[in-house]
């Protein structure tokens, strides 16, 4: 993936503030519902969404800053800092400074650093070394031959991963194919209604293991939509209509998470009046949601005399107070 700062189009020193501006612009063009005809917009839109997850928390924004992290945040190989070629303390040379051994696993917190001490005797070569042999297999050196027990290879690990995916995708259900932090692709089937914060388990697709794979945990973030907000299972959205059609009626689109419905919006219609829609929210076990569309009145973008000129006769014939009730 592409550096996130580059994505977002802002520079490294941009504030949080600034990142989620210009998240949310881009969301609006880049949003696949608005580029219907273009069959790269999911791409780019998922690469849209990677790259604020990133730079939107700020401890994978600091890690990401320090190199620790990838574009893709996944932790970055520093180099095996405890291989040095200092002297063992039996004279010989070992692979730390006092001949220990430094060992590194990965896993969901990324590398970790576990330290052995050597046990190196009178004579030259690597002190410990029964201990490293311990520690990879499980078993005992003795005589420089190793011995190990079949029983000793336990399951894979399982891996941890994360996919983002937009709300549209949550509620209808996609097929999505997801990078690991091993680097192998899955194809992740996303269930219909499925909610931030929940896992999808792909068994025996993790890390092999002399008794079987592990499996890999995909804990699943919806994200923020620039039209839609979720509120439960109901889905809400604010409308904006003209001033003639709040003043005369209209029929007036309505996006949803399926596709557009048209509704009906009465003659002298506020703004502020929210327009239920049953059954067009999100997927829930208890059924789906509704769709709240909140009407809002949109002057129109540049100023037109008739209109003023209507407004200031309507200001001095036909005065009205809203707010006589507050």
């Amino acid at each position: 993936m592409r550096d996130p700062y580059e994505v977002l189009g802002v520079d490294r020193k941009a504030s949080a503030a600034d990142i989620k501006s210009a998240y949310r612009r881009l969301a609006k063009k880049l949003h696949p519902d608005a580029n219907k005809n273009d069959p790269k917009a999911a791409t780019r839109f998922a690469e849209l969404n990677a790259a604020n997850e990133l730079l939107g928390d700020e401890d994978k924004r600091k890690a990401f800053d320090r190199g620790e992290i990838d574009a893709e945040g996944k932790p970055r190989f520093q180099g095996f800092q405890g291989f040095g070629g200092g002297a063992g303390r039996g004279g010989g040379s070992g692979f730390g400074a006092d001949g220990g051994f430094e060992s590194f696993s990965f896993g969901p917190e990324g590398f970790t650093r576990t330290t052995r001490r050597g046990r190196g005797g009178g004579g030259g070569g690597f002190g410990g070394f029964e201990d490293i042999l311990r520690e990879a297999f499980g078993g005992a050196a003795r005589g420089g031959r190793s011995t190990f027990e079949p029983e000793d290879f336990g399951v894979g690990a399982d891996v941890h991963a994360e996919l983002s995916v937009s709300l549209t995708d949550a509620a209808n259900g996609v097929m999505q194919r997801l990078r690991l932090p091993t680097g192998k692709d899955v194809d992740v089937k996303i269930p219909a209604g499925i909610t931030s914060g929940q896992q999808i388990r792909l068994r025996g697709q993790g890390m092999a293991g002399q008794g079987g794979a592990g499996d890999v945990l995909i804990t699943v973030n919806i994200a923020p939509h620039p039209v839609f907000t979720l509120d439960g299972a109901d889905v809400r959205l604010d409308l904006p209509i003209t001033l003639y059609e709040a003043a005369l009626g209209a029929k007036v689109r309505v996006p949803t998470l399926d596709k557009p419905v048209e509704i009906t919006v009465p003659a002298w219609t506020s703004s502020g009046r929210t327009f239920r829609l049953k059954g067009k929210g999100f997927p829930a076990k208890s059924g789906r949601g509704d769709l709240l569309a909140t009407v809002r009145v949109a002057l129109p973008e540049k100023s037109d005399p008739d209109l003023d000129a209507l407004m200031k006769r309507w200001r001095t014939e036909k005065p009205y107070d809203p707010r006589k009730d507050m």
